[in-house]
């Protein structure tokens, strides 16, 4: 296999050379009788030749190499199976709520999320951060490093305070929308009731179970109250209150379930983790992957080959056969 195999049409030249050089050839000296030589000449004409051969291999050699010979494995095809995921986190301040001891809400959430990540493989992932609003953090990749550093920067005061889980329901599923193939997925995160936004999040469910997409709705956080900071106080030192734990796990379960995805409920960082697991378990599609080896450049050979027959013909030339003028 030949990267540039055009370049070999240099070497239509070398037939040519020998023929003119045939065609301009004369003796190297006169002699009146010839017959003491002739069977000198006879039998040693190859030496003479010697050196023009070696040349011709050398650039031979060296014209093959500029061609680019290249050794590549056969394209491998791999099904593996793999679907289409989009992460919405809540960001919202009541996710700061210190009852995942010893982290707050969005924390935990940050760590089993890149914990899920690395899990995967083939999938493709996308990240949006919502509160009052929702914006696309990444879009649907399969660059799981930029994945991380994207939650590792989700943060409190991003967005406008609030929980608007229909506006972040319809933002994934636009970004799934455009993204091929038949498994998608929106796994949404959050620890509050909705009380942000225009978009209702059951019509926005409804909207993304048409397009075939099922959620998977998390609510965060355990049952009656939790330690909430509330502010800075004096001296910079964070001030707490302890406030009730508003989930409208209601609605959570008719989002997931009129999608065909499931509602599960986290009271600590280990029930998220559970939970992760067992979306992890969902149905997956085939996808066809087509892998290419990476070629193996082959030039090293014709140029080493051309660099020896270089170095043959000057040693032949200054010993061998010597020109008289």
């Amino acid at each position: 296999m030949l990267a540039r195999p055009l370049i070999l049409l240099l070497l239509l030249g070398l037939p040519l050379w020998w023929w003119l050089r045939r065609r301009q050839r004369r003796p190297a000296a006169r002699y009146s009788d010839v017959t003491q030589i002739t069977s000198v000449s006879n039998n040693r004409r190859w030496i003479g030749e010697g050196p023009a051969a070696l040349r011709s291999l050398a650039i031979g050699c060296w014209v093959v190499a500029a061609a680019g010979p290249r050794v590549a494995l056969q394209p491998n095809e791999i099904t593996r199976e793999g679907i289409s995921i989009v992460l919405a986190v809540d960001v919202s301040s009541s996710m700061l709520a210190e009852d995942f001891t010893p982290s707050n809400r969005l924390d935990v959430a940050k760590e089993q999320s890149k914990s899920f990540i690395r899990a995967r493989q083939f999938d493709r992932i996308g990240l949006v951060a919502f509160a009052g609003e929702a914006l696309t953090l990444v879009p649907v990749t399969v660059d799981y490093p930029v994945l991380e550093v994207a939650i590792d920067s989700l943060d409190i005061g991003q967005l406008e305070d609030g929980t608007a889980i229909g506006t972040a329901i319809a933002t994934a599923a636009n970004r799934l929308r455009r993204v091929p193939g038949e498994s998608k997925v929106i796994v949404l995160l959050t620890d509050g009731d909705n009380n942000r936004g225009r978009i209702d999040p059951r019509t926005a469910a409804e909207a993304a179970g048409e397009l075939g997409m099922r959620i998977y709705t998390i609510g965060i956080g355990t049952d009656g109250e939790a330690r909430t900071p509330i502010g800075t106080g004096v001296g910079g030192r964070v001030r707490y209150q302890t406030l009730p734990v508003r989930l409208d796990e209601v609605l959570l379960r008719d989002v997931a379930e009129g999608t065909g995805g499931r509602y599960f409920r986290a009271t600590d960082a280990e029930a998220l983790s559970r939970i992760f697991q067992q979306i992890d378990q969902l149905e997956r599609t085939p996808v066809q992957i087509t892998r290419f080896t990476e070629h193996n450049e082959a030039y090293r050979i014709p140029v080493i080959i051309g660099l020896v027959a270089l170095a043959m013909e000057l040693v032949m030339s200054a010993t061998m056969v010597v020109r008289v003028p």
